[in-house]
């Protein structure tokens, strides 16, 4: 199965991040530090794993996803559209 963007995954839903795409997107920060470098800086990595752990509804934005064994982050889906995640079996 392909990988697909973070952001299309709903509750309980567990992977390994394959890749996190650089959308050239701006964060209007003084270093011009993207939502993709951001991403990489927080740990969201090649070969981490990550699960959905919860979603706000209604909307499902932002959705808390547990990176690794430990971190919690809280994500807007327009930032979890960045990362590309190998889903695992369920």
């Amino acid at each position: 199965m392909p990988p697909v963007s973070l952001a299309s995954l709903r509750k309980g839903a567990r992977g390994v991040v394959a890749d996190v795409s650089d959308d050239a997107q701006s964060l209007g920060d003084e270093a011009q530090s993207t939502v993709s470098r951001r991403l990489l800086e927080l740990g969201f990595i090649p070969g981490e794993t990550v699960e959905v752990i919860e979603e706000i509804w209604p909307g499902g934005d932002p959705m808390a996803v547990r990176l690794g064994n430990t971190t919690t982050f809280a994500l807007r889906r327009r930032e979890a559209g960045a990362v590309m995640v190998a889903v695992a079996a369920v």
